[in-house]
């Protein structure tokens, strides 16, 4: 291995006894009975190991390709991450999805409880959970004592969530209860005195942030603006934005795209408008019942799916052939989400569906959404990029950059569409719908954060700036879901400037690159060989879009 990724592997290594949450994802064990300090001492300590990373890369001579690549890589994340940390980001991690909050609950979901020592690991984390949400508050206080503060919107959301998890909330029960109810009778009153610890400190979180943050936070606003905006979207995408185009491309997408679903809209009910369509299918589609019938079907949709791919499209090595689907737990954000493997695949790669009380599922918003979330989605590119740790780099291969990663994940759905697999009206309309949001989240998340005019010539507040407020009215028009989905996803577009343009912008490079190499092929008088393709994309591990746009064409 060269002496860039050398170097990154060093780095994973001493950042994982920094930040243990992030260590259990990896499935690195031996910090399993520890949680991440948040707190400003905590965050000062992680910058620390940033800056003595980045000023040994300055030494560092890349030895091949890969090891260019990963330098690459690595100097573009830790200059963002110190650039965040000089703004004070670290201050205020407040949002629906992302933050230290989720971060302090979700890692208990990927550790291992087979063994009694297992049982003893997780005790101790457990016990662990209040001084963390301590740290965590002393982050945000030092945002209110310095005015660096996220929007009430999102502490209230937090609040929210925590309210939930520690059964505060009305009509929820304490996740952390839940969580040790199978734990072995050894340990049952080491447990019992950290679950009632945990759930108190989790709700006196969620009183703090109501009491203290928001009212503190009052005059903070929604939207990020220019400059903060720009530094997040560099994070997600890997790539400069240029905002004024990428706004005028998702306006001409998204026409493209309602017309595609009046068109399929009229095969499902003969005259009918899309809305018309939808309810249609929610009412009188196919559907499941039951949450657990739910997980079954996704499950044999995704083990289906990789038995299919892996005969034409894909090389998919045997460890890549388990991917669980899950139910997510209560509280969650109400959009599905994937979880990688663990480095030595002893934790697979897993797909998180909230159900939020449901009984009732129907399956024309299913399919495609598996197919992002799990195969050839989200499970193929990033379990592949595990396999390939070896070869690569574990930095290079457990680096997540968005605008790769989701664009990925959005162009396996459209894959899936070319191959027939979305021929069933009802199915073509769930990833249509899908296509849309996305569509509508670059017009929303861009126009949102940086006020720009809503164009002229189109019937929604012609040539009025994009408030907050009208962002949300514009989502619920042009993104065909319900209103308490929408809802959460707006919240999240506003705590998470620039994350929701990535889906739209990733798959547009993939597309070019994809279709920009099959144009090389035939100019040379070859036939496009697409398993080569995506076997020589997936194989290269974590890029931004730039690097992306520039190397795909050349691939196959």
């Amino acid at each position: 291995m060269g002496a860039v990724r050398t170097l990154a592997d060093r780095f994973v290594d001493e950042r994982n006894a920094l930040d243990p949450c992030r260590a259990t994802s990896l499935g690195v064990r031996r910090f399993d009975d520890r949680l991440t300090d948040f707190s400003p001492d905590g965050a000062a300590e992680r910058h620390a190991l940033v800056r003595r990373t980045l000023a040994s890369l300055d030494g560092a001579v890349p030895e091949d390709v890969a090891d260019e690549r990963c330098a690459a890589l690595l100097r573009d994340r830790l200059s963002l991450e110190a650039d965040q940390f000089d703004a004070g980001e670290h201050l205020r991690p407040l949002r629906l999805i992302g933050s230290p909050v989720q971060t302090l609950r979700s890692v208990f979901d990927l550790m291992p409880l087979s063994s009694d020592a297992d049982w003893a690991t997780a005790t101790r984390r457990l016990a662990a959970v209040p001084a963390a949400y301590g740290q965590l508050r002393a982050a945000l206080a030092e945002g209110v004592r310095t005015g660096v503060l996220a929007a009430p919107r999102q502490a209230l959301a937090c609040a929210d969530q925590l309210a939930t998890w520690s059964g505060t909330a009305p009509g929820s029960s304490s996740w952390f209860a839940g969580f040790a109810a199978d734990g072995p009778r050894a340990h049952r009153a080491r447990l019992d005195a950290a679950v009632a610890d945990a759930g108190q400190a989790t709700a006196d979180l969620a009183v703090w942030l109501r009491q203290v943050y928001v009212p503190a936070a009052a005059r903070q606003p929604d939207a990020a603006g220019g400059d903060a905006y720009a530094l997040w979207a560099r994070q997600w995408l890997g790539a400069r934005l240029d905002v004024a185009e990428a706004s005028a491309w998702a306006w001409e997408e998204l026409v493209r795209i309602e017309d595609e679903m009046a068109a399929v809209a009229d095969r499902i009910v003969p005259g009918s408008s899309i809305g018309e369509a939808m309810a249609h299918l929610e009412t009188h589609g196919e559907a499941i019942e039951g949450a657990e019938n739910l997980r079954a079907y996704l499950q044999d949709l995704i083990d289906s799916t990789i038995d299919e791919l892996g005969r034409d499209a894909f090389a998919i090595a045997e460890p890549l052939r388990r991917c669980e689907a899950m139910l997510a737990p209560p509280g969650s954000a109400a959009a599905q989400y994937y979880t990688a493997p663990s480095l030595d695949f002893s934790r697979p790669g897993r797909t998180w569906n909230p159900v939020e009380g449901r009984t009732r599922f129907p399956v024309w918003s299913e399919v495609s959404t598996c197919y992002h979330e799990a195969v050839p989605g989200h499970h193929l590119q990033l379990a592949q990029w595990v396999h390939r740790a070896p070869q690569l780099s574990v930095y290079q291969t457990t680096t997540f950059v968005s605008g790769n990663g989701e664009g990925w994940a959005l162009y396996a759905e459209r894959l899936m569409d070319e191959r027939g697999a979305l021929a069933d009206p009802g199915h073509r309309m769930g990833y249509l719908v899908a296509q849309q949001l996305r569509a509508t989240r670059v017009i929303v998340d861009i126009g949102m954060h940086h006020g720009l005019a809503f164009p002229p010539g189109q019937p929604f507040h012609p040539g009025e700036t994009m408030t907050p407020e009208l962002g949300r009215e514009f989502l619920l028009a042009h993104a065909g879901r319900d209103e308490a989905f929408l809802q959460s996803e707006w919240v999240r577009y506003l705590g998470w400037p620039g994350q929701a343009i990535c889906y739209k912008l990733g798959e547009r490079v993939w597309l070019a690159g994809r279709d920009a190499a099959s144009r090389r092929a035939a100019d040379e008088g070859r036939t496009f060989d697409l398993r080569a393709w995506h076997a020589a994309a997936l194989d290269m591990g974590s890029v931004g879009l730039d690097e992306l746009a520039r190397v795909l064409p050349a691939l196959g």
